[in-house]
């Protein structure tokens, strides 16, 4: 008898052990009862995987350097107060994946070793898409990331997921728009990127056009995002003599070679440009932007480079913040910075939601974020992450070049 209850408390013991293990499981993977990896009662852990080398380092490293901005100052001035009365300093960990989706992948799979919380503010379509099922695995959320493909804000397919810029949709619209709204007939050349990001530019400007009699595509070519050259789809689309060419870019020497090609064969159309390859110093003025009659872009942040922002509250703090919390002194080329220091505000705002400190708390507290006017924001655009299917941002702003930033587009002309 003594040893059958002796068996039976062991038996016991073991099975108590499992059940705790077991919980502790279900909270390494969702965040359901205990807390989740990467916080404690001081401190929670970002990753970020992104292009810090490479021909997107510039953008890339722009995305570290706003979060880090961002967080530098609020740790300073002692960190975030949390929803469940703690108050926590917020550290990044960056992680280089040259834009490459294996190395993005590989970088995933290191955080989850790294004890990170969640994965935010990485640069790029096919690198976050490289991990995004691993992470809906895991559990693990892989939010407000600078990719405007929707997929990321679809909750059905993407329920750890959740994107920061506009969908590519959404800006190839408001290119669309502005156009048809013209009154003046324009033929147009088109050269997208051969994948979800220019597809996408292409499918909005499309369907803001159709049925416009005053704008007709006349050539549309692509590329691949690893060609080293698009000469010769220049050369072709300057044949076709359109007065506009809606170019769906994200390789920043391809952008500028672009521009420098198309002089090169007297072609001078009007240029709409994505919102993250429109920087004026890191591509307009190396590309002698100002030889065309307009250079369009959409935008959401607010430029540093802008005059009429050079002594903006906001711009000036951002500034200081870049300087000092992220060792990056000189004025940001790449609207990529600002975008990510948006990011952080946005992640503070879902942290001081947050009652358990769960990876599934806080998922359910990003999602309930409506008319937030980030830090930077544009007047007429604000964070909402309400809506299915829609990012953090899906407001733009169309704005034409005037030889040193942006100013507002009215009307197209």
């Amino acid at each position: 008898m003594k040893v059958r209850r002796r068996f039976t408390a062991v038996v016991a013991v073991v099975s108590a052990v499992a059940l705790v293990a077991a919980g502790c499981g279900r909270g390494t993977r969702g965040g359901e009862g205990s807390a989740s990896p990467g916080i404690t009662d001081t401190a929670i852990t970002l990753g970020i995987t992104t292009p810090l080398s490479g021909p997107t380092a510039g953008p890339g490293t722009c995305t570290v350097a706003g979060v880090k901005a961002y967080f530098g100052s609020v740790n300073a001035a002692g960190g975030v107060k949390f929803g469940d009365g703690k108050t926590r300093k917020v550290e990044i960990k960056s992680y280089d994946d040259a834009y490459d989706p294996q190395k993005s992948l590989a970088n995933f799979q290191q955080m989850s070793s790294d004890g990170v919380f969640a994965v935010t503010a990485g640069l790029g379509t096919p690198t976050n898409r490289a991990f995004r099922d691993a992470a809906i695995d895991e559990k693990f959320p892989q939010v407000l990331v600078m990719t405007g493909d929707p997929l990321f804000s679809k909750r059905q397919d993407s329920p750890w997921q959740l994107g920061f810029v506009p969908i590519y949709q959404n800006e190839g619209a408001a290119f669309g728009k502005l156009l048809a709204a013209s009154g003046g007939q324009h033929k147009v050349a088109v050269l997208a990127q051969n994948d979800d990001y220019g597809k996408g530019y292409v499918e909005g400007f499309k369907q803001a056009i159709a049925g416009a009699p005053n704008v007709q595509i006349v050539r549309e070519l692509s590329y691949e995002a690893t060609d080293t050259s698009v000469d010769a789809q220049l050369t072709e689309l300057a044949s076709t003599g359109a007065d506009v060419f809606f170019n769906a870019m994200s390789i920043t020497p391809l952008a500028i070679a672009a521009l420098q090609k198309a002089q090169q064969v007297g072609w001078r159309p009007s240029w709409f440009l994505p919102s993250n390859t429109s920087s004026p110093s890191a591509i307009l003025q190396p590309g002698n932007a100002s030889a065309f009659p307009g250079i369009y872009s959409v935008a959401f942040a607010k430029a540093p480079q802008s005059p009429e922002f050079a002594k903006d509250a906001d711009v000036v703090k951002f500034l200081a913040d870049l300087k000092q919390y992220a060792n990056y002194p000189d004025v940001p080329a790449f609207p990529h910075c600002m975008w990510s220091y948006m990011v952080g505000a946005t992640l503070q705002q879902a942290f001081e939601k947050m009652t358990k400190p769960t990876r599934d708390d806080f998922m359910t507290a990003l999602r309930g974020i409506s008319g937030f006017r980030a830090p930077l924001m544009l007047e007429g655009t604000a964070v909402d992450t309400t809506k299915d299917g829609q990012p953090a941002v899906s407001s733009v702003v169309v704005q034409k070049y005037n030889g040193k930033g942006y100013a507002t587009a009215q009307t197209f002309g």
